[in-house]
Parts: structure tokens; C-alpha cells; sequence
């Protein structure tokens, strides 16, 4: 195969998992054979499973794009055998039943290719007893890539080789996990769970045990493990009914065979608690049935969220938690506190950190690999020994002993290097020892130093002569600060301190999330006309400054990119997005207009693409508030252009920004045309469709039909004009000022 790139596939599994795997595989543009059973009976449509499960990808939103539907083929195990000898990579997602793996892989081991790369999707089956009878080509190339469900979000990519396993099938598959489908590849040993499922069911079933053992509610529980311990949202419960409480009999009782009676698996067996065998005996396995240890009912007045009573299993209305753990500030805080939220916090903590501490050398080299498969993985803001470390590793030595508890000896060991991270760059070896860590993707954090900064933004050295802006508020929200760091960076730039400029972070989630609405309500609440003429006149000159500077800029997209993100982000020259961009104006929903040059650049955009109506496509952008589920729905909608690159690994778009950056180092820009055409005012009107909308929403797009409406042709000068003159006659509105207000009081939109 050419392991540069893996160019074609097969799955063998249609299930959630390998539908999704192949989706993912098809968003990376691999050619995918998606394989499973020929239904019994059916004569017909042989390969009818394959074929439901693309489209219920499809319906789920696997694809970043519908039509990229078109790279999976679905097809049978019996038919298309040919298929394994013309794939780069075989992957097998079937369930978790050995003997049936085995029999798939003979077949398999008949027909693949001389150098078909074989891989497995199990997270509980050693790779030792997966290759048993199998030839020695087989084995050489055969390994465990390890996927997270949905395969298309989570960016942890487990990898076990075994001894046999050839050094370069291990080095292609690294290259096409990363780079391809672009996520975190951890190299993992053979052991039961790996690292992420090791770590992360047993915190699973500690966290529901500890709950359910005691007073805690389901909504207390979830709460102190979302808001404490820095768990999505589901918390532990809610995690539960999402991957299915079926799956406890077969994954927790996999663990108990294949874990010794020393590991504290067995002290926390959940597949024996009568909670989970009342829930199962009853069909209640979480959000695929009627419900979970949660549901959600429709009744005559709206949904209602609903929590059940794990006595009678009857449900009951989901509560407000009440514990006063929930007003604590920090895990330490919430773990000192005297209530019953208070000590299921602190027991949570201490079974994760003895557990982890204690099979931290069986299963890693360092401390760090265990903290990245967790927020990988599972989601988490923090691995549990970034957490040990927050919370401080002496208060946590006090814990232990005053309860009469062994300390662990890697949480020792800890306390005396200064940490499990000691310094930046270097973390606890399982032994004992303080290892460093080479470096990773290119990071703000390692910047070179910084040129400007204010509590708004950064201006900071990367290297090779190129400086990076970086904003440091909230979510990455612009603001005046912002704009002078900009200033400052033009300035500096113009007199030769850098050769082009990035502008990205390192916040996971947000390119920016728009403009700060506080600035703007301020304003409006203080009824400065005049300065909120010179804020929004300051936004937009900024970023035209900006797009007309004299070196080259270009955007790191990651995330959020909405409102007056998505225009900070349509200032740069060129744009490197992570796959993963969510772009738009939503300015509408709180009674604004995009007026940082947002209507401006997408009617320009429109027409350097060459539509016949650029002004329409304009105006749908800025007035339908659609964001993009994907950077490819946005380069489709006409947000990103043909030329601006995606990349699906997020982690390395800022250094690909970088590099693309030093390469349009003196290279002489596209011209853009002088004049652009408005919409034709003998068409039909642009907001035609918008009659039977709000008297609000009628008045806003109306003004942004008008501005985009005309016989001449402008000059962008003339159309930054027009779009701030309708923002301002806009923002003063009362009705738009309510939209405003209640987005920032409840962070939902007002549908006055």
C-alpha cells in the first residue's frame, strides 16, 4: 500500500460504530466498502443493513457533507469478499464476541491484499487473543485502532500493536490517524480497557455506585461530577443512558473475567447493583428505549425532563440540585464541603486517584498519556491527575491519612517531584521519575514571547517571523481591546517585526465566539449614539485594515467562528480550518446585522466565486443565521473560498496557518474587482420570503434587502458605508435592544 495515505477501506460492521468509522473514513476522503450479514431471507437487497446504516449516517450527521455519502458503497460479507484485497486498510467493528472475530479474520486472511493494513475496533479483547491461529503475514500486519464513539467528534484514536505487528503498518496507521482522519493517536499497551475505557468505566461505575449507596439524586450526582470534575454536561448518569445501560452486562462483566481480584473493578461492580438489574429487567437501557436512570416526555404543555426514582422505578420531574456543594468554587472547595454533595465529591476523588494511581503502571509509560485519553476520550476538561494536581497533592496526602487510608505510591512519589506535572514540559513517569515531553502541534502557549498584549488579546512571537494575534477573552469574544492589539500588530508589522501574522489560539472550542454583547448593551443602555457609532465604525476598520495589510495574514479557524468571529475570520487573506468549523452570522437573533464587513466579504466572496446573484447569497448568509455544521458546509455556502484549506486534525491547524502564512510571503495577492453588483431591485425582492416573519425580523432583513438592492455597482468603501449605517438605525430600535438584552440574560434568542 502507499503508506503516505490510505486511499481505500472496508468495515465490517454497519453498526453505530462502523457506520460511523466509514462516515469518518469518507470525511477524510477515503473510498469505503461498508460490509455486514446478508439479512436472513432476504434475496434482494443483500446488502441492506450497509445500506441503512449510510443513511442513518447520513440523517445523524456523520458526514461533514451529505454527498460525501457517495465514497461509502454498502455491501455483504458474502458477496464482496474481493472488496479486503483491494483495500489500503480493513477495519473490523463487529461486536464483541471472539469467536466471531476469529471467523472474519480467517475469510479476511484469504483474501486481503499482500500489504492490507487489519485492524480491530474492540476495546475488550486483547490483541493477543484476536491473532491466535492466524499466518504470520496476517499478524505483521494486523493491530487494534481503538475508535470513541461518535468516531466523527471524539479525536482519541487508541492504537495497541502486538510483538508481531510490522514497525511500518504501525507507522502508516499513526500517519493516517492523525493526519487523514485527524485525530490524537495513543500508542497503547496490550491491557484490558487500554487506557481511556480502563480509567474511564471505572470512574463510571464509582461515580453511580457512590451515589446510589448514599443520598445522592441523580441530579446532584450529575451536577457535582459536570461542574467539579469537569465532565460534559451528562455527567455520570446521563453518560450512561447515552452509551446504553444494556452494554453494562457485557463491557463491566468483560473487565471482572479479565482484571485480577486485587483491582478495585471488583469493589465497584456495577452488573450486580439492583439499580442497573431493575433498570435492565424492565427494558429501561437509557435514550435508545423509553428511558434511562433520565427520559424526556412529551406532554400537552412542552417536553418535560424527568428523573426516576431508583426505590419504585417510577419517574419524577428532573430538579434544581439543592446541595450547597453546587456554590462551591473548585474541586478542593467541593470536596471540603460538609453536606452529602460535599462527601460524594471527596469519595469520587479518592477511588479515582487510588485507582489511578495504582494501575498507572500497568497500562502507561507516563502520567500524561492517561490524562490525554480521558479528555480525549471522555471529554473531560481535565485528566484525573491534572485534577489531583489542582486540587493539591499535599492537602490530598492529608485526606488519605487522616481517613487511615494508604497513600498510594505514585501520589507520593508525586509530592515529592512537585507534582505530576512538575514544570511545563515534564510529567511523573509511571516509575517514579520526572520524564519530558517532547513537543506536540504547534501551540500559542509555545510562543516565543509576546510583542503586545492587554487583557483583551495578545500579539506573540512564533517564530520564523511570524507573530500571532491571539484574543484572551471569554470564549473569544471581540472587543475594544482587541481592536488596539490589531492596531498595534499593523503597526509593528509595517515596520518589519514580522514577516506575516496568524491569527488563532489555543482554546479548544472557539475561533471567537462574535462580539461582546456586554460592550454593546452598555452602550445602548447609556444612549451614547455617537459611541457606539465609533465602536462598531472601530470594529469594521479594524478588520479592514487588516484584510489590506502589507504582509500576509491568514486565520486559524478552529470551533466557533460566529458573528464578529466570522468576520475577524473573513479579514485574513487566507483561512486553515479545522473540519469542525461552525461559522455564521447569527446577529439577526439578537437585533443586529453583521457590520464588522461581514455582509461586505460575502458579497465579494459571492462574486469572485463567480454566482450570478452575489448580493442574494450575501443576504442569505446575513439573514438566515445558519452556521455551518462543518468548514466543508461552510466553503459550500460560500464563508470559506475554494483556495482556504480544511484540515480535519485540529490540533494542527495553527501550525499549518503558520506555514501557509511564511509560504504567501511575497507573493503578489488576487485582484479584486474595483465595483460589485447589487441585487436587481426588477427582481423578485430578497426578503420576498420573509412576509409572514415578525414585525422585527421583517424590519432587519428588510433593511438588509435594501442596503444589498440597486442598479449601480459599489465600490467595497460604498458597501462598508451602507452596512454600518443600517446597523446603527437598527441597534436603537427597542425591539431589536429586547432581542439583545435577553440573549445576554438567558442566552437564548427572543422570538419577539
Amino acid at each position: 500500500m502507499n503508506t503516505t495515505r490510505v486511499r481505500t477501506a472496508v468495515v465490517v460492521g454497519a453498526g453505530a460504530m462502523g457506520s460511523g468509522i466509514a462516515a469518518h473514513l469518507a470525511n477524510a476522503g477515503v473510498r469505503v466498502r461498508l460490509l455486514d450479514v446478508v439479512p436472513e431471507g432476504e434475496t434482494e437487497d443483500r446488502s441492506r443493513l450497509a445500506r441503512e446504516a449510510i443513511a442513518r449516517q447520513v440523517k445523524g450527521g456523520g458526514f461533514m457533507l451529505p454527498v460525501f455519502a457517495d465514497r461509502v458503497t454498502p455491501g455483504n460479507i458474502v458477496d464482496d469478499m474481493a472488496a479486503y484485497a483491494e483495500a489500503d486498510w480493513v477495519i473490523e467493528a463487529v461486536f464483541e464476541d471472539l469467536a466471531v472475530k476469529r471467523a472474519l479474520y480467517e475469510v479476511i486472511e484469504q483474501h486481503r491484499g499482500e500489504a492490507t493494513m487489519v485492524t480491530s475496533n474492540t476495546s475488550t479483547i486483547p490483541l493477543a487473543r484476536l491473532v491466535e491461529g492466524r499466518d504470520e503475514g496476517f499478524v505483521a500486519h494486523f493491530a487494534i485502532t481503538h475508535f470513541f464513539n461518535p468516531p466523527r467528534q471524539l479525536p482519541l484514536l487508541e492504537l495497541v500493536a502486538g510483538p508481531g505487528t510490522q514497525a511500518s503498518v504501525v507507522e502508516a496507521l499513526t500517519a493516517a490517524g492523525d493526519h487523514q482522519l485527524g485525530k490524537s493517536v495513543l500508542r497503547c499497551r496490550d491491557t484490558p480497557g487500554f487506557l481511556a475505557n480502563r480509567i474511564g468505566n471505572f470512574w463510571m461505575a464509582v461515580a453511580a455506585a457512590e451515589a446510589l449507596r448514599t443520598d445522592i439524586d441523580i441530579e446532584t450526582a450529575d451536577a457535582v461530577m459536570a461542574r467539579h470534575f469537569g465532565t460534559p454536561r451528562t455527567g455520570v448518569f446521563g453518560l450512561f443512558d447515552l452509551v446504553g445501560i444494556n452494554l453494562v452486562p457485557l463491557i463491566w462483566t468483560s473487565f471482572l473475567k479479565l482484571l485480577g481480584s486485587d483491582d478495585a473493578y471488583h469493589r465497584y461492580d456495577i452488573t450486580t447493583d439492583p439499580v442497573f438489574t431493575g433498570l435492565l429487567d424492565r427494558g429501561l437501557v437509557g435514550r435508545r428505549g423509553p428511558g434511562g436512570f433520565t427520559r424526556r416526555t412529551k406532554t400537552a404543555d412542552g417536553p418535560v425532563d424527568e428523573v426516576i426514582y431508583t426505590v419504585t422505578f417510577q419517574y419524577r420531574p428532573r430538579r434544581e440540585p439543592s446541595d450547597p456543594v453546587l456554590q462551591t468554587r473548585g474541586l478542593k472547595a467541593a470536596c471540603d464541603t460538609d453536606s452529602p454533595g460535599g462527601r460524594y465529591a471527596w469519595a469520587v476523588l479518592r477511588e479515582l486517584v487510588d485507582y489511578c494511581c495504582w494501575a498507572a503502571p500497568e497500562i502507561a509509560d507516563h502520567i500524561g498519556l492517561i490524562d490525554d485519553a480521558m479528555t480525549l476520550g471522555y471529554a473531560w476538561q481535565a485528566g484525573p491527575f491534572a485534577l489531583a494536581d489542582a486540587v493539591g497533592l499535599d492537602w490530598l496526602v492529608e485526606r488519605f491519612e487522616a481517613e487511615g487510608r494508604p497513600v498510594p505510591a505514585l501520589l507520593r512519589q508525586a509530592q515529592q517531584a512537585g507534582g505530576f506535572r512538575p514544570r511545563a514540559g515534564a510529567v511523573l513517569a509511571t516509575d517514579g521519575s520526572v520524564i519530558e515531553l517532547s513537543a506536540g502541534p504547534l501551540t500559542v502557549a509555545q510562543a516565543r514571547g509576546v510583542l503586545a498584549e492587554n487583557d483583551s488579546a495578545a500579539l506573540v512571537d512564533l517564530g520564523d517571523g511570524v507573530a500571532c494575534l491571539t484574543p484572551r477573552s471569554k470564549m473569544n469574544v471581540c472587543e475594544p481591546g482587541l481592536f488596539d492589539i490589531i492596531d498595534r500588530a499593523l503597526e509593528l508589522g509595517s515596520q518589519g517585526a514580522f514577516r506575516a501574522l496568524v491569527i488563532g489560539s489555543d482554546h479548544p472550542r472557539a475561533f471567537s465566539a462574535g462580539a461582546n454583547l456586554n460592550v454593546f448593551a452598555r452602550l445602548v443602555d447609556r444612549n451614547d449614539s455617537d459611541e457606539l457609532r465609533r465602536f462598531t465604525e472601530r470594529g469594521q476598520q479594524a478588520f479592514a485594515r487588516l484584510r489590506a495589510a502589507s504582509f500576509p495574514v491568514v486565520a486559524a479557524a478552529r470551533g466557533l467562528a460566529l458573528g464578529g468571529g466570522c468576520e475577524l475570520m473573513l479579514a485574513a487573506q487566507h483561512v486553515v480550518a479545522a473540519a469542525e468549523l461552525y461559522a455564521g452570522f447569527p446577529e439577526r437573533k439578537v437585533g443586529l446585522i453583521p457590520a464588522w464587513g461581514g455582509v461586505t466579504r460575502t458579497l465579494i466572496r459571492s462574486s469572485l466565486r463567480g454566482l450570478p446573484d452575489p448580493a442574494a447569497r450575501a443576504f442569505a448568509l446575513a439573514s438566515t443565521c445558519v452556521i455551518s455544521g462543518s468548514a466543508y458546509e461552510a466553503q459550500a455556502e460560500g464563508l470559506l473560498l475554494p483556495s482556504d484549506e480544511i484540515l480535519l486534525n485540529a490540533s494542527r491547524v495553527l501550525e499549518r496557518a503558520k506555514a501557509a502564512a511564511l509560504e504567501l510571503v511575497g507573493v503578489e495577492r488576487r485582484a479584486e474587482p474595483q465595483t460589485f453588483p447589487l441585487h436587481d431591485p426588477r427582481l423578485e425582492p430578497l426578503d420576498a420570503s420573509w412576509a409572514d416573519a415578525s414585525e422585527t425580523d421583517r424590519q432587519i432583513v428588510a433593511s438588509l434587502a435594501a442596503m444589498l438592492t440597486g442598479d449601480e455597482r459599489l465600490t467595497e468603501q460604498d458597501l462598508l458605508r451602507r452596512e454600518l449605517d443600517v446597523a446603527l438605525r437598527l441597534v436603537v430600535l427597542p425591539a431589536n435592544q429586547a432581542r439583545m438584552r435577553h440573549m445576554l440574560a438567558t442566552n437564548t434568542p427572543l422570538a419577539n
